[in-house]
């Protein structure tokens, strides 16, 4: 694969979209923006630590409960699921090939 030959004006261009672009920058300043990780932490008062942890274990609990009652559902199982040892489902497995073969004509 053969590289382009370097045009003279494509590089002007270039220079001066990267010239205007430092422009901008310097005309609106630093950014006012600073990822959260490094912003100084604002301190807490007690109470409000321990409204903050009531919410977030409310919240918990909440997720835990639905969870268990999930599990309680009274959905219908998979045949997998009711079919417990790898024994058991070679055997299920068998007996389906045998009712789905014409084997029972012989």
């Amino acid at each position: 694969m053969t590289m382009p030959s370097e045009d003279p004006r494509i590089e002007a261009a270039a220079a001066r979209l990267r010239e205007a672009a430092q422009e901008r920058a310097d005309a609106y300043g630093p950014s006012p923006w600073e990822p959260i990780w490094k912003r100084p932490r604002t301190s807490k008062s007690q109470a409000q630590m321990k409204q903050e942890l009531r919410k977030q274990r409310r919240r918990l609990q909440g997720a835990g409960r639905r969870r268990f009652f999930a599990g309680q559902s009274r959905r219908p199982r998979s045949r997998q699921n009711r079919i417990g040892s790898a024994a058991v489902r070679r055997d299920a497995r068998a007996l389906s090939r045998v009712r789905h073969s014409t084997a029972w004509l012989w």
